[in-house]
């Protein structure tokens, strides 16, 4: 993927995030700044950033940091191959207290 194609694809994918967000009614606060895209709820922050050499999406909130790869359709992490929806969900629900499902892009 060209980097054009990269920021492109990460623009709409950041907008993904926002739209799903807000049809499951989640009480967090969205901000897109730049390459960040940023979750917060009460003083919980979930970090996503596009790193834009390396073609990878990064999440880093209180429980860790992970790298994420473009791989035959998913993002999966550069350590252990879980999907980039699967960790979000797992960070989202630990940090409400309650079952979240933002379904992949």
């Amino acid at each position: 993927m060209t980097e054009s194609e990269f920021l492109l694809y990460t623009d709409q994918f950041f907008d993904h995030l926002e739209n799903q967000v807000g049809e499951q009614k989640l009480d967090v606060d969205c901000l897109l700044s730049g390459n960040v895209f940023t979750i917060e709820y009460d003083d919980e922050q979930i970090v996503i950033n596009r790193h834009v050499p390396n073609q990878e999406l990064w999440i880093a909130a209180k429980s860790g940091g992970f790298h994420f790869t473009y791989v035959d359709g998913q993002w999966l992490s550069t350590r252990d191959h879980q999907q980039f929806f699967d960790v979000l969900n797992s960070i989202l629900s630990t940090i409400l207290g309650e079952r979240v499902v933002i379904h992949p892009f």
